[in-house]
């Protein structure tokens, strides 16, 4: 039994897709690309596929089209992806350990910790907290082992 439950995802054979012109596909993937990467616009817990096409002047079909033909899933997973890997960089950062998971959740772009939790572990296949624990035990044992290696390096010098 697994620790969360996530529908298993459906592939549906949409006729629409296959009509787009390639070029035209790679163009709307290079803005999406540049929406979520440069603008970071996953963060935004409200952010649709359909507000997506509008800033980038097309439709949510062709949006569909790209993100599932390119990226080989669809525009829901695109975006958890994005929100996923920023927070697991966050809870890698020392500098954020005194945060919640709530607080990491809402500055990724999730809209409830549930659902942060659900995509987190589907991903990982550990909570949040428990990547966050093994993550920084494995930080600390680095750099202790550094410094002992560093010592041993000065004891021979001299």
């Amino acid at each position: 039994m697994t620790k969360y439950t996530y529908t298993e995802k459906k592939i549906h054979n949409a006729e629409y897709r296959t009509h787009v012109r390639p070029e035209l596909l790679d163009e709307i993937c290079e803005q999406i690309l540049r929406k979520m990467i440069v603008e970071k616009k996953y963060r935004d817990t409200s952010y649709t596929a359909r507000q997506l096409a509008q800033d980038i002047g097309t439709n949510v079909r062709y949006i569909s089209a790209a993100v599932n033909l390119r990226f080989g899933m669809n525009y829901p997973e695109l975006v958890g992806g994005y929100r996923v890997r920023e927070a697991a960089a966050l809870l890698a950062d020392r500098r954020h350990v005194g945060k919640t998971m709530g607080q990491i959740a809402q500055e990724c772009g999730f809209s409830s910790r549930q659902s942060f939790y659900a995509t987190f572990y589907k991903t990982y296949g550990k909570t949040p907290k428990e990547y966050q624990a093994s993550y920084l035990v494995r930080t600390a044992d680095k750099v202790k082992a550094d410094k002992e290696k560093q010592k041993r390096k000065l004891k021979v010098d001299n």
